[in-house]
């Protein structure tokens, strides 16, 4: 868990805990600096589709990390989460990025069996939204400075945060873990002969309630306005020379 930062995973943001499972489940596919963040936060704030959190992110730093030893303390966190991040109407959603389904492919088998039997029934179609970013360039800078950094969240950022140095390396493989991560959901998609529900970044920005109404659409959920939550607020990171980077790494391509 992030030292002294609110991140959402506290208890005091949990739905009232809901004796039976959920009745509707979804996937909030992504990739990293796609902001998935923001996205997940603005479908909690509605009160009616969950807190699409990464629930099954046991990095050394990430929300779960002191779980990331114990694959039975993992299923009983996951047991636990689609109980009290479930809201009032039912449904559930899950956030999660390639790589951590293919980490519990290596250490907890178990888990992911359980994780996809609930978000992807064999009783309906899978419902899975999947949020990408139409500035390519921008996402790579981002990924790449946040990798160096360790800098992901805006309270992270230190009063005078230092400019970081160009780094070519940096940016190429970040680029390549995108591009990675982006064929490995599409075969998902393939494989499971569905078509998701795409958002881009961008939109979300421009008029989220128009993507809030296309979401609720989708997943056949009315939103009610009394249903809303206090969810924490997610601050847009300092720039930086990102700009700069952007930049030279475009000329280094001929973009």
């Amino acid at each position: 868990m992030l030292i002294d930062i609110e991140t959402g995973y506290e208890g005091r943001f949990d739905f009232t805990a809901r004796q039976q499972g959920p009745e509707r489940t979804y996937l909030l596919a992504s990739v990293p600096r796609a902001g998935s963040t923001f996205f997940s936060h603005l479908l909690w704030r509605t009160g009616c589709f969950g807190a699409p959190l990464e629930y099954l992110n046991f990095e050394p730093a990430g929300p779960y990390g002191f779980a990331g030893g114990s694959p039975d303390l993992q299923r009983r966190l996951w047991r636990s989460v689609l109980r009290r991040r479930c809201s009032p109407n039912g449904v559930f959603g899950l956030k999660a990025f390639p790589q951590q389904l293919e980490q519990l492919q290596r250490t907890n088998p178990l888990l992911l069996e359980e994780v996809l039997a609930t978000i992807l029934p064999h009783g309906g179609p899978p419902r899975i939204i999947y949020l990408r970013r139409r500035d390519r360039l921008a996402q790579t800078v981002s990924y790449a400075r946040a990798s160096m950094s360790g800098v992901w969240r805006k309270e992270q950022e230190r009063a005078a945060e230092p400019r970081l140095d160009y780094s070519d390396d940096a940016l190429e493989a970040a680029d390549r873990g995108i591009a990675f991560q982006e064929a490995g959901w599409e075969q998902m998609f393939s494989d499971l002969r569905i078509e998701p529900l795409t958002v881009w970044h961008e939109e979300v920005l421009s008029d989220g309630s128009a993507v809030v109404e296309a979401v609720a659409n989708y997943l056949g959920v009315p939103v009610d306005p009394r249903a809303a939550v206090e969810v924490p607020q997610i601050a847009k990171q300092s720039e930086g020379n990102s700009r700069e980077w952007a930049e030279r790494y475009a000329r280094s391509r001929g973009r």
